[in-house]
């Protein structure tokens, strides 16, 4: 293997998705000489495989559902059906254009970029294209791929990934989604806008299982509204193809039969082969292990986003890429307060939260101890002009700070930035309801839900 033993970088990256790139650009920032190694496209994931397209396909799926119900609104449009192929060129311009401009960000801060598949050859170093790139401090920044269960064959034609249903050249007339999490539910919501007879089945007892049980169950409720069907609280116990599809048995005997079938039951870790245990890092199911500076037991290595066992999301990757940047410059970090990260499923209507969840709230504080209060978009102007419905939850330490707020409706992932704040800051109800927040906005929401929880409702009964 050559080495150049000339340049040793102080920041060698392997992996250029959300969490790598981010470090790569707040190092090179701070005066680091960064090496960026990326087999693929840089923005991995996210930007290729994951939140930009599945956005933009959720997107053209409510102007689709908006071109068919436009005449409650008093216009009258004609929806004519779904071209797919310009449905792809809509998405791949968008991501062509933001990976276009991070080639830009990742050129201008003078980072150097190696195309290539690289491995960990030492605690130090990576090996990449027949050349070690050695380096003061190595991060680590695989990434993950779509997950099946054991005995299910993902075959990118009947039996699919999200890779694959990203790409697919038709509408499927229906579709099984085996999984009921964010992946799950966000394509459920963009194949039902698009025409699909869609079935969920998540083997827990609600849909986005993770989030506060309000949430979900106002979710399911919307999704029967909308003829999203689903089977709740039954595992998956096998699949076989059938003469023009895919049949699906439960463990209780159930059976569902569709013409593709969905594999959605999240993401592992990209790092078998890669030479990390090899090299002494610390590993658990395929994921490297950190501690809450996202160090490895190795000191010259660390680890971020979907690697390691932390939220699989695009914005905690870029936390974690920024925090081990400013680490390795020499800049005092905080570690990520991960309860306070903001979580957002994008589907139809959305749910979005920051926080624990009441039944958390209650496990931690004692039920006596939590106060919980719902305030209904039926109360909130612009939501009745957009007519969505929804709710947004408030968890509350009793006399105290506010330590959840849960939110369903169109648009409540635009909400979840003030939310964020009122979280992180221990905000206690009083002092946001002295916000004055613009009206008619849904923002308004969360100022009247808080409000309400300081015990001066305006627009909802007390």
């Amino acid at each position: 293997m050559a080495n150049d033993a000339s340049t040793v970088f102080d920041l060698v990256i392997l992996g250029g998705g959300s969490g790598g790139y981010a470090a790569a650009l707040r190092g090179a920032q701070l005066g680091l000489d960064v090496a960026l190694i990326e087999k693929g496209k840089v923005g991995g994931t996210c930007l290729h495989n994951g939140c930009i397209p599945t956005k933009a396909l959720l997107h053209a799926g409510e102007i689709a559902d908006q071109a068919r119900e436009s005449e409650q609104f008093g216009v009258k449009a004609t929806f004519e059906g779904i071209d797919i192929a310009a449905v792809h060129k809509y998405k791949d311009d968008v991501i062509a254009g933001l990976y276009k401009g991070l080639q830009g960000l990742i050129a201008s801060r003078k980072i150097t970029y190696i195309e290539g598949e690289g491995r960990l050859s030492s605690p130090t170093s990576v090996d990449v294209n027949g050349q070690r790139v050695q380096g003061r401090h190595v991060l680590l920044a695989t990434g993950s791929v779509p997950k099946s269960l054991p005995g299910l064959e993902i075959d990118g034609d009947r039996i699919i990934s999200s890779d694959h249903a990203l790409v697919l050249d038709r509408v499927p007339k229906s579709a099984i989604v085996l999984g009921g999490g964010v992946i799950g539910v966000e394509f459920a919501s963009a194949w039902k806008s698009f025409g699909t007879d869609v079935t969920v089945i998540e083997g827990m007892k609600h849909l986005v299982p993770v989030e506060d049980e309000n949430s979900s169950k106002l979710l399911e409720r919307a999704f029967r509204k909308r003829g999203i069907k689903f089977n709740l609280g039954t595992f998956f116990e096998k699949a076989e193809y059938t003469q023009d599809g895919v049949k699906v048995t439960l463990a209780d005997g159930k059976t569902f039969e569709a013409e593709v079938l969905l594999v959605a039951v999240g993401r592992g870790p990209v790092s078998q082969g890669l030479g990390y245990e090899e090299a002494g890092v610390a590993m658990d199911r395929g994921y490297v292990l950190v501690d809450e500076y996202m160090r490895t037991n190795v000191p010259t290595v660390s680890a971020v986003g979907d690697l390691v066992p932390t939220l699989q999301l695009a914005h905690v990757g870029f936390a974690e890429g920024i925090l081990v940047a400013e680490r390795l410059a020499g800049l005092k970090t905080v570690p990520i307060d991960y309860d306070g990260v903001p979580r957002v499923t994008y589907c139809h209507p959305e749910v979005a939260s920051v926080g624990i969840t009441e039944a958390k709230a209650k496990e931690i504080y004692g039920a006596d101890k939590v106060v919980a209060l719902k305030y209904n978009l039926a109360g909130n102007g612009k939501s009745k002009i957009l007519k969505t419905a929804g709710e947004i939850k408030l968890v509350q330490v009793k006399d105290g700070a506010v330590v959840g707020v849960h939110m369903v409706g169109d648009r409540m992932g635009e909400q979840v930035g003030e939310a964020q704040l009122i979280y992180n800051w221990e905000a206690l109800p009083a002092e946001v309801a002295q916000l004055v927040h613009a009206h008619p906005t849904q923002n308004e929401a969360l100022g009247e839900a808080h409000l309400a929880l300081a015990g001066k409702p305006l627009h909802s009964h007390d």
